[in-house]
């Protein structure tokens, strides 16, 4: 397919070049790598119904149409925004018969998620009696968006977010396929290929668009087209401040951000989430670090931090760039004022030491589980007791190997609520010294 100034083609690029065989396809290597689970049921034709989950632009649309190319099934194309009860139950009516002359039948369902139950509903009875395979798009989390029932019987497949690897890939793709730009001499460094990449955040479709506007942008000379970093920062509306998401920088900034936060420093951890942000940083990794943050260095000096990171990471996860950037913020704000402890930190490095010099030692038997007459006769569970029948709701019984009997890993200090924690653990501690004698 030939592009010409004259004659341009109107079907955006992600769509001219989007695969049509798994060896086109690029990366969620985990899932349709060769010998791995999807690969077998595609090579096999044996589609199970399933839910294809993860963000915008990794290839959940396309792993279907992929399926749509390769199966012997009737496939139906079913897009969940423009469709309604009644529209589903004719297909479903269609599948019944289709089904009756032997033929299977795949339904495609793109956003399954804008479904209602009801709507979600009025699949299951023909997902229930093997009428449809169900194939489900969605960049929600199938737990919360699906239906339980008609997600019991799907399996849910996790896309990941493309690496900057695989869209490097598909933007040489573009400029060398005859589908894209493979008729032109397209001139495009490799910086300028990577600011793109990195922009896209793991989107493809993102990325295949950024390339395309540059594309018709550039100034040419016949079939000479000239791509230079101004022109990819005038489409991205980005200087270039991106960097190697894996190399010292991208470390280094990280380790600003959690030091500026340890050391309550609000304005200098809102600066440095600043810079991350603004280079092109995924939102999602910065929410990961602010959940270990709230455990790591705060834990239950104020626990509330947890729960704050990890609506901060939903928050990110559910609308993106740029707008969760005020999420990210108030999560860093939180972190930064909050009182500090290291002290799970501490506890669980500890005991991490004594548990891989005694991996290998036997579960104590009055803690083991006896649901066997053969477990209950080799003493298993014998001399266990049940704190809910004491009045205190405590034991005398000793939980730690024998030979770690005295081990205490967890020291609470007197920041924020863990004071009181320190008190309940002082309660603890004495009430077993006074029964144990």
């Amino acid at each position: 397919m030939k592009i010409s100034k004259e004659q341009p083609v109107l079907e955006p690029l992600a769509n001219r070049l989007r695969p049509l065989t798994l060896d086109q396809y690029v990366g969620q290597k985990h899932l349709v790598g060769k010998g791995k689970v999807l690969w077998q049921f595609i090579q096999n034709d044996q589609i199970p119904s399933m839910i294809f989950w993860g963000p915008p632009g990794v290839g959940k649309t396309t792993l279907a149409k992929i399926i749509a190319q390769t199966t012997k099934a009737h496939f139906i194309d079913f897009s969940a925004v423009n469709s309604g009860i009644r529209e589903i139950k004719k297909v479903m009516q269609d599948a019944m018969q289709t089904h009756l002359q032997g033929i299977k039948t795949i339904v495609f369902i793109d956003e399954i998620h804008r479904f209602n139950k009801a709507q979600q509903d009025a699949f299951l009875p023909y997902v229930e009696q093997g009428s449809i395979t169900l194939i489900g798009a969605t960049t929600e989390n199938p737990s919360f968006e699906i239906n339980s029932a008609l997600l019991s019987r799907c399996k849910v497949f996790v896309l990941n977010a493309l690496n900057v690897e695989d869209i490097m890939e598909l933007l040489h793709h573009a400029i060398e396929d005859p589908r894209g730009f493979g008729h032109f001499h397209v001139d495009i460094d490799s910086s300028s290929l990577s600011m793109i990449a990195h922009f896209a955040n793991g989107d493809a479709r993102v990325a295949l668009n950024t390339l395309e506007m540059a594309f018709y942008n550039a100034p040419r000379d016949h079939d000479h087209i000239t791509i230079t970093p101004q022109i990819i920062e005038q489409m991205t509306s980005q200087k270039s401040l991106l960097y190697d998401k894996n190399g010292e920088e991208h470390y280094n900034l990280i380790s600003a951000l959690h030091k500026s936060m340890r050391n309550s420093d609000v304005n200098a951890a809102i600066y440095w989430l600043a810079r991350m942000l603004e280079a092109g940083e995924d939102p999602l990794y910065i929410a990961r670090r602010l959940v270990r943050f709230a455990s790591e260095d705060i834990g239950m000096a104020d626990s509330r931090a947890l729960e704050i990171a990890i609506a901060g990471y939903q928050a990110c996860h559910f609308i993106g760039m740029p707008e969760c950037s005020v999420h990210l913020t108030h999560v860093v704000t939180y972190l930064s004022l909050s009182v500090k402890s290291n002290a799970l930190y501490v506890a669980y490095e500890a005991a991490k030491k004594d548990a891989l010099k005694t991996i290998a030692k036997p579960v104590p038997l009055h803690l083991r589980n006896a649901p066997t007459r053969l477990m209950k006769d080799l003493n298993y569970g014998k001399g266990y007791q049940y704190a809910h029948d004491f009045q205190d709701k405590l034991t005398t019984m000793t939980c730690l190997p024998e030979s770690l009997q005295d081990r205490e890993y967890y020291h609470p200090t007197n920041q924020g609520n863990e004071k009181k924690v320190a008190l309940r653990l002082q309660q603890i501690q004495q009430w077993k010294r006074k029964h144990q004698k």
